[in-house]
């Protein structure tokens, strides 16, 4: 580990990133997403809602690389705009998801005792429930639509970066700093959202890079169950969902859309992977 002593945060970060093949190809994966969805409108071929019956469950060829929907609709570019879907609902939901799980997460292991109990309990129950679940019941509340699919989703996610922050709290709130910064006269405030916050991000930004890929996933579950994007808005769930009825005429149909979703996903999972690694080697570098 002596190699990486004396040498700025990022530059240790970047060194550890160009040596772990599998981030290197995560995070390219990540950045080709992020490319497609704030280009899209510029990389479809055609536009998405372009129907033309004449070429239905056209198979893919030069004209169309992914060929043709049942209403004629070009494939590759509805995947692209689907793209911009996916991504939006995933860093959306799981900011939300982070911004409720902080909050709640930092009060219960600040401040302990029957608000921990409280706090701690209704995360718990959040938690013991499959996230589709929850979503589901939320969306049906609220009403089917894209808002509705990233306030469930996000509402669905945010027990677990409650535990993991209030687990930090609880392992920093005892710390040297924290102490003296209690003893100059701190507020609770101060305290929380100043010095033990900060301090206890770097798992939470582990989990919500692969929290991006659930949220992906649980997004693609509920259009494939006509909850999510409306047509004609175009969401890979929904696309896959359409495709069943055409599996044995137009197999492309599910194959496309599924494959851009595992790719994304497999993205994020690999760049979480590379983060959590780099993370032990820090914490192993500061013992």
């Amino acid at each position: 580990m002596t190699e990486y002593k004396h040498k700025p945060p990022w530059v240790v970060v970047l060194q550890r990133f160009s040596g772990n093949k599998m981030g290197v190809i995560g995070t390219i994966l990540i950045a080709c997403l992020v490319i497609v969805a704030l280009f899209a409108p510029l990389l479809e071929p055609y536009s998405y809602t372009e129907q033309n019956i004449a070429i239905a469950n056209e198979p893919p060829s030069l004209n169309h690389i992914m060929g043709t929907d049942d209403f004629g609709r070009d494939l590759l570019s509805r995947t692209i705009r689907g793209a911009r879907i996916s991504f939006v609902v995933g860093v959306l939901s799981v900011l939300i998801s982070v911004v409720i799980g902080l909050v709640i997460g930092a009060i219960a292991g600040f401040y302990g005792g029957v608000i921990d109990l409280v706090l701690t309990t209704i995360a718990d129950l959040t938690w013991s429930m499959p996230a589709i679940l929850i979503a589901l019941l939320l969306v049906a509340i609220i009403g089917a639509g894209l808002e509705s699919v990233v306030i469930a989703i996000g509402l669905s996610y945010w027990a677990q970066y409650a535990r993991l922050v209030r687990g930090q709290i609880l392992s920093l709130k005892s710390a040297v700093f924290i102490e003296a910064t209690k003893s100059m006269g701190a507020s609770d405030y101060v305290i929380l959202f100043k010095h033990l916050l900060p301090n206890s991000l770097s798992p939470v930004i582990v989990a919500a890079t692969i929290g991006i890929g659930n949220a992906i996933v649980l997004e693609a579950t509920l259009g494939f169950l006509g909850m999510g994007a409306q047509p004609p808005t175009p969401s890979w769930g929904a696309m896959m969902s359409n495709g069943t009825a055409y599996l044995f005429i137009s197999p492309w149909m599910i194959i496309f859309p599924g494959l851009a979703m595992m790719i994304t996903v497999l993205g994020f999972n690999l760049f979480g992977d590379a983060l959590i690694d780099i993370m032990d080697v820090k914490n192993k570098e500061s013992n």
